[in-house]
């Protein structure tokens, strides 16, 4: 069983920052791999960014829509995953959701593979 708690989201303007966090509990968080999506009103979840477990050598895939401006990154001993977000652009604004990848121990694109999900939080881009 594992829990996620997102935070880190907020209101920035076109081309700032943002850093997200994922705190995890339980003692298996390191097994999982480790995902990020995203929501906006009215559109289906899309994938962002996702990271292996623990032991496969930090192997991370982006949206392509991402690439160059997200970066993802886990700290096991802290049971976190990171989301940093640069260059960021109104269309990125959704609803940011942290989940732990139950089948595919490298992360995958499709949210049914992911088992346990956070709650969200919120990032708004103004331009």
């Amino acid at each position: 069983q594992v829990s996620l708690v997102e935070s880190g989201g907020g209101l920035v303007q076109a081309g700032g920052s943002l850093r997200l966090s994922c705190a995890a509990s339980g003692r298996t968080f390191d097994s999982y791999a480790m995902g990020w999506f995203r929501q906006a009103p009215g559109k289906e979840r899309e994938f962002v960014s996702s990271i292996s477990w623990s032991g496969g050598g930090g192997s991370t895939h982006y949206a392509d829509f991402v690439k160059g401006r997200f970066t993802i990154s886990r700290d096991d001993a802290e049971k976190t995953v990171y989301l940093q977000m640069n260059s960021l652009k109104p269309e990125d604004t959704a609803l940011y959701f942290c989940a732990a990848d139950q089948i595919n121990p490298y992360g995958s694109p499709h949210p049914y593979e992911y088992k346990y999900w956070g709650q969200g939080t919120q990032v708004t881009v103004s331009s």
